[in-house]
């Protein structure tokens, strides 16, 4: 049976694995945590990023980091958006447990 557009599917693993955690959905948007691997250091903390695919491409809307200061960078109208919480919140979810692919 043939998928419609509006049916989400497991996410395939990201093509290049490089640093990705997993991925989750909210309504249309599709969101993926990344952990930085360019810039991992034993003496400093992880670094993450968030990227959404509402259907424009996937872009970067969040940094953050594995320790709770500093505060979560968010881009453009991400920027006190009300499902910043509830993202963040499955993002360190992964951190935690990584999806497997």
């Amino acid at each position: 049976m043939a998928e419609s557009p509006s049916t989400p599917r497991e996410p395939d693993p990201h093509p290049d694995g490089d640093g990705w955690l997993g991925t989750f959905y909210r309504g249309p948007a599709v969101f993926s945590v990344f952990r930085e691997i360019a810039t991992d250091h034993p003496l400093t903390a992880a670094e993450y990023r968030i990227e959404c695919n509402d259907g424009a491409g996937p872009r970067v809307i969040c940094r953050f980091f594995g320790e709770p200061e500093p505060l979560p960078e968010w881009f453009g109208a991400w920027r006190n958006d009300p499902w910043c919480p509830w993202i963040l919140k499955r993002a360190y979810g992964l951190v935690a447990e990584p999806q497997t692919g």
